[in-house]
């Protein structure tokens, strides 16, 4: 294969497998199928991109708080010991996604664990760690969160956005729990995944398959499917827009804004008062600081939101970024 055919693969399976994974006994065989290159092929390149830091994994995005619990966090820390206390958070397992972002409070990171009561001793030994208080600012309503990219713009989204209050916790038995800590390692790339994960849990290939379509039909996992790093691809600048929007309104501008393209994220958080007086919270993602900052005071001014106070936290050092983990 030369390199333009190698580039021209690698595009699509980057643009166009980040959802929609076949979910079949040969999932490889049949991407292999509608590319028109062999399963042996598809495979090697998923696993250079793997290397190559453009994908952290092949597999399942598990929506929030639907199994287990999790929460966002934020932590005003002096400059001096930014790095320190980062590398500190980063250590535990359960902090995903954990980043330095221009404000007062420039540390921001994900919180996950198997349930609420492992969370809140999590976030209680975080603290202890970093020597600073913490503000946690769990999900209240999802009206975007997909993380998915269309790398050639013209992204398009369903349309209407829905507010979606948190939903309850899935409950699980032990044959889920097993499952949920195999998949959050990421799909095996060999030519049957899903019989090598049913042969680490102990239960039929089809029960597998049926599990996770089912968990997928419910909303339980958001996607399936390759899993992007977006700063290796070319999506170097990202800013979560937070605003302070009257609560009777929020849920309405947040629908709106869900399906704005360029916003990637959009979700309702509580209020900390008086320390964090924002509720709705949007995340842009650009190839630049400048793409980002148009669009930002491109949406402010579509959706007449100059009267609403807001700020813009650009991110700057990556300490973490990994798939969460539940167990």
């Amino acid at each position: 294969m030369n390199d333009d055919m190698q580039a021209s693969l690698d595009f699509r399976l980057l643009n166009e497998f980040q959802r929609d994974f076949p979910l079949c006994p040969a999932p490889f065989a049949e991407l292999a199928s509608r590319l028109g290159v062999g399963e042996s092929t598809v495979l090697g390149r998923l696993e250079a991109l793997r290397r190559e830091g453009k994908i952290s994994r092949v597999g399942a995005v598990f929506a929030p708080k639907r199994i287990g619990a999790s929460t966002l966090a934020a932590m005003a820390v002096p400059p001096e010991k930014l790095a320190a206390v980062g590398a500190a958070v980063s250590r535990f397992p359960e902090v995903n996604h954990n980043y330095e972002r221009e404000h007062r409070y420039n540390l921001w990171f994900v919180v996950t664990a198997g349930s609420e009561e492992r969370l809140q001793a999590t976030l209680r030994a975080i603290e202890q760690s970093a020597g600073y208080p913490l503000l946690p600012l769990p999900l209240v309503e999802e009206f975007h969160i997909d993380l998915g990219f269309c790398l050639q713009g013209g992204e398009r989204k369903p349309a209407p956005a829905q507010a979606r209050p948190v939903q309850p916790q899935l409950p699980l038995d032990e044959e889920a729990r097993r499952l949920i800590a195999v998949l959050q390692e990421g799909l095996p790339l060999f030519i049957r995944p899903f019989q090598l994960i049913a042969e680490r849990i102990g239960v039929a290939e089809p029960e597998v398959l049926g599990r996770i379509r089912r968990w997928v039909e419910d909303g339980a996992i958001k996607r399936f499917g390759v899993v992007v790093r977006h700063h290796e691809l070319g999506f170097t600048a990202n800013a979560m827009l937070v605003q302070d929007i009257p609560d009777d309104q929020v849920s309405a501008i947040g629908r709106t804004l869900a399906e704005a393209a360029g916003v990637t994220l959009c979700y309702r958080r509580p209020r900390q008062l008086p320390e964090w007086r924002y509720n709705l919270f949007c995340m842009i993602h650009g190839r630049d600081r400048s793409e980002v900052e148009a669009r930002i005071a491109e949406l402010r001014e579509q959706h007449q939101l100059q009267a609403h106070a807001h700020e813009i936290l650009f991110s700057r050092t990556r300490f973490k970024q990994t798939g969460a983990r539940y167990a």
